[in-house]
């Protein structure tokens, strides 16, 4: 027998909570422990702002006997002008508000499934759905077994460790027999996270590594769940939601060949400008850099109007999101990023988009490695002059400047290209 539920398995809790059956009695139907039962309602049930026919979600404790009127202003248009209690948004204005907590919520079963209040209740409400719920399991189940993880805190630390002797020409081996207390990791460990380029040091440090062919695909490697944490793609939606004028910046990595230089580029989705920037290696390390050299370029004022928010992947290189939306200087944040799903690239569709265009002067699969800064900058020179008919026609160039002046745009590097000399094919780069 698994020792995960099934959906089916989910379905008969929601339908036992329905009626009011204990944790004992759905546990003895399924042939688990009472305790799993309480558990996984627990974990994967949620809280849903929901009220009655004829009255929105109000937690008030004094929403039955409350007269007030017209608590937000004369202009409501709502049917709060009559009554306050009708109003989802009274609660945000009235200073005798006190919110009403249900008990049931705190006690078996934890969710409101089965209460006969449920039709008339415009408080808060705990809901199990086994659909959502088998869903929320799933996820979490492939998360934990995908990757390896590690703090980015324990990541730095290993690294001022190693790094030092392995560019002193130690070997890997020889450090960790001489460190291993300090290190607390395995001897694997430490050669995942130089392959992931987590570290100063990369394989071609490692002088017997480089001689041995990889024998299997590695798989892919993730950081630190817990960066994740309110970070996700849903909190980005919701953070939309609460901040609708919110401009919005992409972020994401553009790879040439494998253990080569890289770009990173940066796409400002309002006016689709995109800026690249050449990488000797894809690490969190040269990304923290690029947008600590735009916050000093920009200063504090300019930088914070163009990035409030970042939405990236889930790749190694933006897996220290602390050094990225924080200020050195000042000991306040910069910026605010989010993570894409995993396998989800059409949540930042605008980027991946714009890549095409990179891709027709840089086809997959050519190296970076003889580019310089200089030639990535005048790519995308021609690549924002070109016009693009979803901005009426006008060029990304064009746009960021309306929007926000050529000098940012000087700061930045960009220059305008003719129409008539843009150029999106390889030989731009040909020397």
């Amino acid at each position: 027998m698994s020792k995960f539920l099934s959906y089916e398995d989910r379905m008969i809790i929601a339908q036992r909570l329905q009626e009011n059956a204990s944790f004992g009695a759905i546990g003895k139907e399924l042939g688990k422990d009472r305790t799993t039962i309480a558990k996984e309602i627990k974990k994967y049930s949620y809280d849903k702002k929901s009220g009655r026919p004829g009255y929105p979600y109000n937690p008030c404790k004094f929403r039955a006997t409350c007269k007030a009127k017209r608590i937000c202003g004369t202009s409501c248009t709502h049917q709060s002008a009559y009554k306050c209690s009708l109003c989802s948004e009274c609660t945000l204005h009235c200073s005798d508000f006190v919110e009403d907590v249900c008990s049931v919520k705190n006690k078996p079963p934890y969710v409101c499934n089965g209460c006969r209040q449920l039709p008339k209740c415009t408080l808060l409400k705990r809901i199990y759905n086994p659909s959502d719920a088998h869903e929320r399991a799933h996820y979490a189940i492939s998360e934990a077994r995908t990757g390896i993880m590690s703090n980015e805190d324990d990541i730095a630390r290993i690294n001022r460790i190693i790094s030092p002797l392995v560019q002193n020409g130690q070997l890997l081996h020889q450090i960790y027999l001489d460190h291993v207390d300090e290190l607390m990791c395995s001897e694997k460990t430490l050669y995942n996270y130089v392959d992931a380029q987590l570290f100063d040091i990369r394989n071609i440090d490692l002088p017997r590594k480089v001689k041995y062919r990889p024998r299997y695909k590695k798989p892919e490697f993730k950081v630190d769940r817990g960066c994740r944490i309110e970070r996700s793609y849903a909190d980005f939606q919701k953070y939309l939601g609460a901040h609708p004028e919110t401009t919005i910046v992409q972020m994401d990595s553009v790879i040439g060949r494998v253990g080569g230089k890289c770009l990173l580029t940066i796409h400002f989705v309002e006016s689709s400008l995109m800026l690249a920037f050449l990488r000797d290696a894809n690490t969190s390390a040269s990304v923290i850099e690029i947008i600590n050299v735009f916050d000093e370029v920009l200063g504090t004022k300019t930088f914070n109007s163009l990035f409030p928010v970042i939405l990236t992947d889930n790749g190694s290189e933006f897996s220290n999101p602390k050094e990225i939306e924080k200020r050195s200087t000042i000991p306040c944040n910069r910026t605010k990023i989010f993570y894409c799903d995993p396998s989800a690239p059409y949540q930042k569709g605008a980027c991946e988009v714009n890549h095409e265009l990179i891709r027709r002067i840089l086809p997959k699969g050519s190296s970076f490695d003889e580019l310089t800064q200089q030639d990535i900058t005048l790519m995308m020179n021609h690549i924002n002059s070109y016009k693009r008919k979803k901005l009426n026609n006008r060029s990304p160039y064009e746009t960021f400047s309306f929007y926000y002046g050529e000098d940012v745009l000087k700061k930045l590097g960009c220059s305008p290209i003719a129409a008539e000399n843009i150029i999106l094919k390889p030989k731009l780069l040909k020397k």
